[in-house]
């Protein structure tokens, strides 16, 4: 199937507003960092592990890891400073007691929470004006994008 130009044209908007939320997001996670005194990595662990805890598949140890292309002892020395911290604990596994999850903790989501409601008071104030049609759009949108980078990603982690 041949592309339009106004298809051609459609696709490189989005690809030029993923970067700009990219950038943008990452911009936020710095100013999020400095003033919790974390360090990138910190940062880094934190999103991955609310990411998989909100998809209702909590992360490991080692799955962090691997996902964050640390070390194991980089990762314990991580995950142990940020347990120490308050931001993150670790819990028995529901399906398997010999596993342990990280998740987030009371003290660590109320610091979130502080820093990104206002984001997200003006995500909702900005999203507004859209339908219910034009959100459930974007989502699918979103949804595809992400299904290409972890597609893309897993071509990275293959060897060839």
């Amino acid at each position: 199937m041949e592309a339009t130009t106004e298809r051609v044209r459609l696709e490189a908007l989005i690809a030029a507003d993923t970067r700009a939320l990219t950038a943008e997001s990452d911009q936020l996670g710095r100013v999020f960092a400095a003033v919790h005194h974390l360090g990138p990595s910190d940062f880094r662990a934190l999103l991955h592990i609310l990411v998989a805890e909100t998809a209702g598949a909590p992360l490991t140890s080692g799955e962090l890891r691997q996902r964050m292309g640390l070390s194991a002892a980089a990762i314990t020395y991580l995950v142990e400073r940020m347990i120490n911290s308050g931001h993150i604990r670790r819990d028995t596994h529901a399906d398997d007691r010999r596993k342990v999850i990280l998740r987030y903790s009371d003290d660590g989501l109320d610091t979130a929470r502080s820093f990104f409601n206002p984001l997200g008071m003006h995500t909702r104030a900005a999203l507004d004006d859209l339908s219910d049609a034009d959100l459930d759009a974007a989502h699918r949108v979103f949804t595809a994008l992400i299904a290409a980078m972890r597609h893309f990603q897993s071509e990275l982690d293959s060897p060839p």
